[in-house]
C-alpha cells in the first residue's frame, strides 16, 4: 500500500510580512507540507554579510527541530543539532560566499539550493545601462539638461560609438552573463567567455541550472570565443583579448578573491592601446601610451566586491587606464563614505541592487516548486551548490 508523500514541514524565514498568495499557493500544491511563515525583526543597521542579512533574530529552538524544509535569505540553524530533521535548505539568494564558513555547510551534508537563475534579466539590464550610460557620456549630457545648455557638439559626445561589433568579455559564464551575453549579442556585440574549466565541447557548454523560459544562452552557443584557466595565463589571455567591456559574474570563492589587481588593470590597459591604433582613432595620443577620449575597456562588477582588488581599480580609474567602471558591489560594503570612488567621474556606484525587481519572491518560490518535484520523483536538485567549489558547478 502507498502512503503518498512523506509530511514535511517548510519553515520560511524572511524579513517581511507573509506573501499570503504565494504562501497558500505553496500550501496547496503540496497539501502534505505544513508551512510555517516567521517573519523577522528588523536586523541592527550594517548588520550584514555579503550584503545580506545573516541574523535578525533568534529563532525558537522547537522551530528549527521540527523543520524539514527551510526557506530562507540569511538565517540558518546556529548549531545543526537544533535541526537533526533538516533535509534541505533553499537560499532565496545566487550566491553562498556569506555562508561558508557556517557549520551549516562545513559539518552536514544536507543540499543546498538557490535562485540563481531568477536574477538574469534584472541585472543584464542594470549592466546595459550603466555600460551605456558610461559609453555614451551620459553624465555631460545630464549635466547640460540641468544647466538648459544645447550642446551637441561637445567633444565628449562627438566620440561616442554603438556597440555594434564590439566585444564583450564575461568573466564566470553562469545564468547571469549568459543573460548579459544575449543583450549585448542582440545588439551586434561579440561575446568571450571566461569560465575556470574548459568548455571544450557541447554538453559542456550546456546551462544545467534554472533557466527562466527564453533567457540566457542555454546551449551555450552566443560565445564566439571561450576562455578558461584557474591561473594568470588563462585569465591573462582572455584580458587580451580585444574587450571593449568586462563584466565580472564569477562567484567569490577563495580562488577568485582579489581576481583583478593591478596587473590585471595593465593588461587590460595595454590590449585597449593595441586595439585603440588598431582603431586609428589616436593617432600620437596612442602612440604616447595614453587612451583618445571614448577608448578603453569598461568594467562592469555584478559579482562581489572582493572580486577586484579597489585600490588597484581606483588608481586604473584615475590614471586613464579604464575607460570607466560600474560597480554594483564594492569592498568594503557598504562603500565608506570618503571612499573615493563615489566622486570619480567614470565610476557609477550602486547599491547592491541590480539583482532587485518585483516579482523576486515569486520567481525565487519557483525554483523551490521544481526541487520539491524532483525531491518527490527521486531526481537531482536543480541549483543545489557544490560544496567543494562553494557554488553551483556550471557558474564558471
Amino acid at each position: 500500500m502507498g502512503g503518498g508523500p512523506t509530511h514535511e514541514t517548510l519553515l520560511f524565514i524572511f524579513q517581511e510580512p507573509e506573501p499570503t498568495p504565494l504562501t497558500n499557493k505553496l500550501r496547496a500544491q503540496f497539501p502534505h507540507i505544513t508551512l510555517i511563515y516567521h517573519q523577522l525583526s528588523r536586523p541592527t543597521p550594517g548588520k550584514l554579510m555579503g550584503g545580506i542579512p545573516y541574523a535578525f533574530d533568534k529563532i525558537p529552538d522547537d522551530l528549527w527541530s521540527r523543520t524539514t524544509i527551510l526557506v530562507t535569505l540569511g538565517t540558518l540553524p546556529p548549531d545543526p543539532k537544533l535541526a537533526p530533521n533538516l533535509k534541505l535548505i533553499h537560499l532565496l539568494s545566487a550566491g553562498v560566499d556569506h555562508f561558508t564558513k557556517h557549520p551549516i555547510f562545513t559539518d552536514t551534508d544536507i543540499p543546498i539550493t538557490t535562485v540563481s537563475g531568477i536574477h538574469g534579466p534584472a541585472i543584464s539590464e542594470w549592466v546595459l545601462m550603466t555600460a551605456l550610460n558610461l559609453a555614451k557620456n551620459y553624465n555631460v549630457m545630464h549635466d547640460n539638461q540641468k544647466a538648459h545648455r544645447w550642446d551637441s557638439k561637445s567633444t565628449g559626445l562627438m566620440r561616442r560609438s554603438d556597440w555594434q561589433g564590439k566585444t564583450v568579455g564575461i568573466a564566470g559564464y553562469g545564468s547571469i552573463g549568459r543573460q548579459v551575453a544575449r543583450v549585448f549579442n542582440a545588439m551586434g556585440s561579440n561575446v568571450h567567455a571566461y569560465t575556470s574549466s574548459a568548455r571544450s565541447t557541447a554538453e559542456s557548454r550546456r546551462d544545467t541550472g534554472y533557466v527562466i523560459p527564453g533567457t540566457g544562452d542555454p546551449e551555450g552557443k552566443l560565445p564566439s570565443a571561450w576562455y578558461s584557466g584557474t591561473d594568470k595565463t588563462g585569465l591573462h589571455t582572455f584580458l587580451v583579448s580585444g574587450l571593449d567591456v568586462l563584466v565580472v559574474c564569477v562567484p567569490l570563492t577563495d580562488s577568485t578573491r582579489g581576481l583583478l589587481g593591478r596587473e590585471e588593470m595593465d593588461v587590460l590597459f595595454r590590449a585597449s592601446l593595441e586595439k585603440a591604433k588598431g582603431r586609428d582613432v589616436g593617432g600620437s595620443g596612442v602612440e604616447e601610451g595614453k587612451l583618445p577620449d571614448g577608448e578603453g575597456c569598461i568594467l562592469v562588477n555584478i559579482a562581489r566586491g572582493a572580486v577586484i582588488q579597489t585600490d588597484a581599480l581606483i588608481a586604473a580609474l584615475k590614471e586613464g587606464k579604464l575607460q570607466g567602471a560600474a560597480l554594483d558591489v564594492t569592498d568594503p560594503e557598504p562603500l565608506p563614505e570618503d571612499s573615493e570612488l563615489w566622486d570619480l567621474p567614470n565610476a557609477i556606484v550602486t547599491p547592491h541592487v541590480s539583482g532587485l525587481f518585483s516579482g523576486y519572491l515569486e520567481r525565487g518560490l519557483d525554483v523551490l516548486v521544481e526541487n520539491l518535484r524532483r525531491r518527490e520523483r527521486g531526481e537531482k536538485l536543480v541549483n543545489e551548490i557544490n560544496r567543494k567549489k562553494g557554488y553551483r558547478s556550471a557558474e564558471t
